[in-house]
C-alpha cells in the first residue's frame, strides 16, 4: 500500500543515513541528492533524524537543518518523517513543534530511551508529542531501549488518539496478529528489513527501511508485491526476498549504519564514515557486506 495524502505515513519511507565528509562534518548537498534519488526510484518518503541518521550525534542546528533539507529536496507526494526521539518528553516535543514548522508530515517516536519508564511514563510521553498535531507514528525497538511497546500497550496509546502507527521492530511477527485483534484501526509499520515478506503477509501498510536507501527500485517492488495481499505477487516477491535477505539482514544487526553506508559507497551512493562512537567495520565484516551487495548488484537488482 502507497502512502496517499491523508495517511502520508504508508508506503516505503526510506531511514536515510547521515551523510558525512571526511572531517565529519554533515553534507546537506548530498542529502539533498539522495533524497531526490530515493524519490525517483519509487520511495514515497524519508525519515531523517533516525537511528540509521545517526541523531543521537548531531547538534541542534544540524539535526533541525536535516528536516529543513528533507522537506526541502523531496518532490511534490513525497514525503517526510522525521525521528523526533529524545530523553524526555518535552524535548521531544521540541523537535515535533521544529518539524512541523518545517513542514514535515508526521513523526516517528520511541518511547522514553534512556530508562525503562512504567506505563503511565510512556502514555505521559505520547500525550505531550501528540499535543503538536502531526500524526504519531510510535517505533518499538525494544532492543535498543529500554522499553517494549506490547500489543496492549500500543492499543491503549491508539484508543487515546495518540499514534496512528507503528513501526515494529521487534523482530516478533506474531504481534501483528494480536495487534490487529487489540487495535484494528492502527496501521502496521514494517521495522526490520528482513521480516519484510513475514510482515507484510500479516497485513502492513508501510515499510521504515534501511536497505532501499541502497537498492530503491528493487525494495519498493519487493514492498509492492509483498504487500498488494495477491497470491501470484507473493510467488513473485519470494524468489526476491531470497535474494535480497543477505542484505536486508544487515538491518538488524548491531552494525547496521556501517553496514548500509557500505553498501552505498559499494553501488556508487554517497555512504561515506559514521561519527563516533561508531567506528568503522572490521575488515571481515566489512568484506562480507562488500561481498552482499556486489552480489545483488551483479544480479541485476537496483
Amino acid at each position: 500500500m502507497t502512502a496517499a495524502p491523508d495517511k502520508p505515513w504508508r508506503g516505503v519511507h526510506v531511514a536515510t543515513p547521515l551523510p558525512l565528509r571526511n572531517d565529519l562534518s554533515v553534507d546537506y548537498d548530498a542529502y539533498a541528492e539522495h533524497v531526490r534519488f530515493l524519490a525517483e526510484g519509487g520511495c514515497d518518503g524519508v525519515c531523517p533524524n533516525g537511528s540509521l541518521g545517526e541523531y543521537q550525534t548531531l547538534s541542534d542546528e544540524e539535526r533541525a537543518r536535516m528536516v529543513r533539507t528533507a522537506v526541502e529536496a523531496s518532490p511534490e507526494g513525497h514525503t517526510v518523517m522525521p525521528g523526533v526521539s529524545a530523553y524526555g518528553a518535552l524535548e521531544a516535543r521540541r523537535w515535533a513543534e521544529q518539524a512541523a514548522e518545517a513542514g514535515a508530515d508526521s513523526v516517528l517516536l520511541l518511547p522514553p530511551n534512556t530508562y525503562r519508564a512504567d506505563r503511565e511514563g510512556v502514555l505521559a510521553h505520547y500525550r505531550e508529542v501528540a499535543a503538536v498535531g502531526l500524526p504519531v507514528v510510535a517505533y518499538n525497538n525494544p532492543h535498543d531501549t529500554r522499553v517494549d511497546l506490547t500489543p496492549d500497550l500500543l492499543a491503549e496509546l491508539h484508543g487515546e488518539g495518540l499514534i496512528i502507527a507503528v513501526k515494529e521492530f521487534s523482530g516478533d511477527v506474531r504481534r501483528a496478529y494480536e495487534l490487529a485483534e487489540l487495535a484494528p484501526g492502527l496501521d502496521l509499520i514494517i521495522g526490520a528489513d528482513d521480516v519484510l515478506l513475514e510482515l507484510g503477509l500479516a497485513g502492513a501498510v508501510g515499510w521504515i527501511a534501511g536497505y532501499p536507501g541502497v537498492l530503491p527500485e528493487s525494495c519498493v517492488e519487493l514492498y509492492r508485491l509483498a504487500t498488494s495481499g495477491e497470491p501470484a505477487d507473493i510467488a513473485k516477491a519470494l524468489p526476491l526476498y531470497r535474494d535480497l535477505h543477505p542484505l536486508l539482514r544487515w538491518d538488524s544487526k548491531t552494525e547496521f549504519v556501517q553496514s548500509i553506508k557500505l553498501s552505498m559507497d559499494v553501488v556508487g551512493l554517497r555512504g561515506g564514515p559514521c561519527r563516533p562512537p561508531r567506528t568503522p567495520l572490521p575488515p571481515e565484516i566489512a568484506e562480507r557486506v562488500v561481498r552482499d551487495t556486489e552480489v545483488a548488484v551483479a544480479k541485476g537488482y537496483k
